[in-house]
């Protein structure tokens, strides 16, 4: 809502192109100078450090992308010779497709290689497993900072550390995250997570869908994302998106100064819908994903496995009461186990009827209640059918 409310006056009275010199242009530039300022803050960066972008995945591949042409270039200028190992990336086995898809692009088209490390039961990655993937050729290592589906924490602090205390790590490698997730959720201060890139996504935490943010450290220079005029420091040209980056401004602004209460109120609603789910299905049938340490974990986040459960046909028939997402998606007459709870080794029983359960600043006790009562039914119902057989993990 106050969101929205900060974006309203420039669809309706500030019309101007921020680059312009007239009065029209002034409140606009103002705007995306306040905005950036504001994310800025949020993550303990300074202004000129955060880069606009029109999606997370934007952010995602511009922070692959530029960091391999930087390594390109500077392979040309005869750092390398001709018979050089092809750059390297270590990254999870669990992370969003817009990393996953933007590397897999990158290695078939020879230009890259990549080595996955695996999460372990409860979908973390170690930090000593990941440098000792690092060798002389890694230019990047890309990690997420909590998992979409599981809520699961990675100890960035320490891999930032173990990756740059390793012996094989070049004095130009970089660290990049996705902090798509984390942001607003958990502490995710770039200084303190001692990383060079790190991916904002605006509607995550009350911006609008279609706005985000790479934050680049001071001193690293990127190639271009986009030619053309000298918008974002003549980084991404094009007319900024001055509506959605006042909004995602001042989602930024709530999210810093509500951190406290906001955090506490998710895990509240969160903690009670674990409760009521556990107290209403049998808890040998069911079983929490993820982390066991809360601390290791989103506030917001529930990921239950439900044993006897079709978790693509619990939430269907529940889509227009309930809003929440699978771990197993339905393709056609068989169910998909997600890629993550393949990497967590979940038993394919739990796998099937996993759901992806969060709760928010607006969420209501009651609508906790509600929810839970009518997951409970659907679950009860379906374990009461014939089951089918259930598909190999």
């Amino acid at each position: 809502m106050e969101a929205a409310a900060a974006a309203e006056p420039f669809l309706r009275l500030h019309w101007g192109n921020p680059s312009s010199g007239h009065a029209f242009a002034r409140p606009c530039a103002a705007e995306v100078v306040r905005a950036r300022v504001a994310v800025a803050e949020l993550i303990g960066a300074h202004e000129d450090e955060i880069l606009f972008t029109g999606c997370g995945s934007e952010a995602d591949n511009h922070a692959i992308v530029g960091a391999l042409e930087a390594e390109e270039a500077r392979r040309r200028e005869g750092l390398f010779n001709g018979m050089a190992p092809l750059p390297h990336v270590v990254t999870s086995n669990v992370e969003h497709p817009a990393i996953e898809q933007c590397l897999e692009a990158l290695r078939a088209a020879k230009r890259l290689t990549i080595t996955y490390v695996p999460v372990d039961g409860e979908g973390r990655v170690s930090s000593s497993a990941i440098a000792a993937a690092v060798t002389r050729e890694t230019f990047l290592v890309t990690v997420m900072h909590s998992n979409n589906e599981v809520g699961s924490i990675n100890p960035l602090e320490e891999i930032s550390a173990a990756v740059r205390a390793s012996p094989e790590w070049p004095s130009h490698g970089l660290i990049h995250t996705d902090a798509a997730q984390s942001i607003a959720k958990v502490d995710t201060d770039v200084g303190a997570l001692g990383v060079d890139l790190m991916t904002i996504v605006g509607h995550k935490f009350g911006a609008p869908k279609g706005v985000a943010a790479l934050y680049i450290k001071r001193g690293l220079q990127l190639p271009k994302l986009l030619h053309g005029g000298g918008q974002e420091a003549g980084r991404r040209a094009g007319t900024e998106a001055v509506v959605m980056l006042a909004a995602l401004g001042e989602a930024a602004r709530l999210a810093k100064a509500e951190a406290g209460p906001l955090r506490a109120h998710m895990r509240r609603t969160r903690d009670l819908l674990h409760t009521l789910l556990l107290e209403g299905l049998p808890t040998g049938p069911t079983r929490v994903i993820g982390p066991a340490d809360d601390a290791h974990r989103l506030p917001n986040t529930l990921s239950i496995g439900l044993q006897h459960v079709r978790s693509s046909a619990l939430l269907a028939s529940l889509s227009e009461q309930v809003a929440a997402s699978a771990g197993a998606a339905c393709h056609t007459s068989a169910a998909s186990i997600s890629s993550v709870l393949r990497a967590m080794d979940v038993p394919a029983e739990f796998a099937v009827g996993t759901l992806r359960l969060s709760t928010g600043r607006h969420t209501t006790e009651d609508e906790v209640r509600r929810a839970a009562k009518l997951i409970i039914a659907e679950a009860k119902r379906q374990r009461a059918e014939p089951t089918e057989p259930t598909p190999a993990a």
